[in-house]
C-alpha cells in the first residue's frame, strides 16, 4: 500500500534536491535541526506517512523559493517563470526569526500587552 502522502513527499524530496539541501542519510538530521523537529517527524514527511502542520509547510515553501500552492497540492508550477512577480513575503533574517518565536512562546495576554505597547 502507498503511503497517503506519497506525492507530497516526491514534491518535498524534489524540492530539496534542487536546493542541494544535504543529500543522504544526513538530510533527515539536517532537516530536523533547521526546523527544531525530530528526525522521526522528517522521516514522516519525506516518505509520506504525515504532512507537517501548515504553517510549517508554508515555512518550507518560503525557505526553498517555490510555490506554497506546488509544494501543498502539486498544483500550478513549482517555480516562478520569467516575468512573474515575486512572492509577497520575503525570508525572515535571524533576529526576526528569534523574536517571532519568542513572540509565539508568549501566552496571548503578554502577546496582547507586547502589541498594544508596540502599537
Amino acid at each position: 500500500m502507498a503511503a497517503p502522502y506519497e506525492e507530497f513527499a516526491e514534491r518535498l524530496r524534489q524540492t530539496l534536491d534542487r536546493a542541494r539541501f544535504v543529500e543522504g542519510r544526513g538530510r533527515t538530521g539536517a532537516l530536523a535541526d533547521r526546523y527544531a523537529v525530530s528526525r522521526e517527524t522528517v522521516r514522516k514527511w519525506l516518505t509520506g506517512l504525515t504532512l507537517p502542520e501548515l504553517a510549517r509547510i508554508i515555512e518550507l515553501a518560503k525557505d526553498f523559493d517555490v510555490s506554497f500552492e506546488w509544494l501543498a497540492t502539486g498544483r500550478g508550477q513549482a517555480h516562478l517563470g520569467v516575468g512573474e512577480k515575486s512572492p509577497a513575503y520575503r525570508r525572515l533574517t535571524d533576529n526576526e526569526g528569534r523574536l517571532l518565536d519568542a513572540f509565539r512562546n508568549l501566552p496571548e495576554p503578554k502577546r496582547r500587552l507586547l502589541v498594544d505597547f508596540l502599537s
